[in-house]
């Protein structure tokens, strides 16, 4: 069972950065793909990137240019580098292990806490 684990959140400025990092316990996490979600309140769960085995990248239109995911097979570890973080980029985000059907992601085990990134104006 692979088991995320997220955290670097905080409560930042508009414009201000910060790092989330997801640790990902469990079975070969390697072989997959993985991708940070995020939910607003009151508004569906939306994903805002994703990165496969690989290396290969792709974001939400949103964060295009902002944000950067990246990872460390090594480790067990993905990461969301965000810049110019605006108001609208507050929410709970999460992080997943996966797979790609198509073009299109899906999340293939479970889901952790989240953390919560708040950006005041």
């Amino acid at each position: 069972q692979v088991q995320p684990v997220e955290s670097g959140g905080g409560l930042v400025q508009a414009g201000e950065s910060l790092r989330l990092s997801c640790g990902v316990s469990g079975s070969d996490f390697t072989s997959n793909a993985a991708g940070w979600y995020r939910q607003a309140p009151g508004k569906q769960r939306e994903l805002v990137a994703t990165i496969t085995s690989g290396g290969r990248t792709n974001y939400a239109d949103a964060v295009k240019g902002r944000f950067t995911i990246s990872r460390d097979n090594a480790a067990n570890d993905v990461y969301l580098q965000m810049n110019s973080l605006k108001p609208e980029d507050t929410g709970v985000y999460y992080c997943t292990a996966g797979t790609f059907m198509g073009t299109d992601y899906v999340p293939k085990f479970g889901w952790g806490q989240g953390t919560q990134v708040t950006v005041s104006s």
